[in-house]
Formats: C-alpha cells, structure tokens, sequence
C-alpha cells in the first residue's frame, strides 16, 4: 500500500493516525514539527498529512517549503475555521484540508481517495482548449510547456475538460474529482480552480467558465 507521513505535535493524534491508516494496510511515518520534513521524506511519501498549528515552522511554512519537493497531495490537518485560512494553504500547493476535529473514518476515506486518484493509469493522451492532458502521467502542457499543478487541481482540470460543456457544482466536481462527498468543501474547489485559472491565464488559455449560481464547465470547443 501507500507510504504516508503524518507530521503534527499532538502525540496523541499521531497515534491514533498511525493505528487508524496502518488498518488500511499503509505504512505510517510520524515526525513532530515541520522543522523535520527533510527532502528524502519528500521522495518516498505517497501522501503527507500536516497539521498546520504547530510551533516554529507552521504547516503552511512546510507546505511551502516542500512542495516542489513533493509529488504527492498533501492534506492539511487544521483547527482553524476561518476559510481565508482555509484558501492560504491550498494557494500554497496543498491539495485538501481536515478541520479539527475529525472522524477518523473520515480521514481514512480522504486519504484513500486520493491515493485513488494518484494511482490510477489511464493509457492515452487528450486535447481540450489548448490544453494537452497526458491521461498517464496525470500531467498537463500548454503546447510543450508543464502547468505544474498540483494533484487537486489537475484531477479538477481533466475532470472539467474530459467532460467539456457540461457544468457541475462545487459539490459534484469535489466528488468527481477525489472519490469522497465533499459537501463542506466547495471553498476548496473555490481556490483550486483560480488557481488553475491563473496558470492558465499565463499560458494565454481561459477555458474554465463560470456558471453563476450553478458551478463550473469547460468551454466545448
């Protein structure tokens, strides 16, 4: 299965998450400060957990640091409510988000989504929009050009663009995208597709339309 770093102070919780993802069959490797993610962490993590509130360098301060590091979602562990606080972390790269407290079922259900999504191997290659979707590698080009996006936001990109022309709701496209009814998360798709948007924008592509009162679609070209 998957090999996943939790990274929080509370010593307690890390205990309950290694017991709750170690049921999953995954292998769990526990740091207490974000101070402690060193690259080699980063090479071998197929999912990081990250608590947000910790002392010194804070999740966020982590998940900066290490993103380019880190080809794997990150999924923030947070007791902050506040959705600016919400939307910082994913604008800087991480991928979802867990409010303090949490269901372990729930955390469970999250991390395996993801999982899902990172692994899965389609065999072929797709154009919509001036977009170039390698379906394998779960990458997308603006001609030979890398978007670098991040997991979230490339399952939300080819999930639109597989689907060109038809508009989902916030609710939906969380779903589609990470396997789990995401009923509370619609300020996550939020901040994902701006920022999938502005890397479009870089490239000169705008094919992400908004819907109002309804959600998002991709231009059918």
């Amino acid at each position: 299965m998957a090999h996943i770093l939790a990274v929080d102070d509370d010593r307690d919780l890390c205990d309950l998450l290694r017991t709750a993802l170690e049921r999953d069959g995954h292998t769990v490797t526990v740091l207490h400060s974000g101070a402690e993610v060193a690259e080699r962490h980063c090479t071998w993590a197929d999912c990081i957990l990250l608590d947000v509130m910790m002392p010194g360098e804070d999740g966020f301060a982590t998940c900066r640091r290490v993103r380019t590091l880190a080809d794997c979602p990150i999924l923030f562990l947070t007791a902050r409510t506040e959705e600016a606080d919400v939307l910082r972390g994913l604008g800087l790269g991480g991928d979802d988000y867990l409010t303090k407290p949490f269901r372990l079922a729930e955390l469970r259900a999250r991390v395996n989504a993801h999982l899902r999504r990172q692994n899965r191997a389609p065999s072929h290659r797709m154009q919509r929009g001036g977009v170039t979707f390698d379906l394998q590698a779960g990458e997308a080009f603006c001609g030979e050009v890398p978007l670098r996006l991040t997991r979230g936001e490339y399952a939300l990109c080819e999930y639109l663009a597989l689907h060109a022309g038809r508009t989902f709701s916030k609710e939906q496209l969380y779903e589609a995208a990470f396997g789990f009814d995401g009923t509370a998360d619609t300020s996550a798709v939020t901040e994902h597709i701006k920022n999938i948007r502005a890397k479009l924008r870089a490239c000169g592509l705008q094919p992400i339309e908004t819907v109002w009162g309804i959600g998002y679609r991709w231009k059918n070209e």
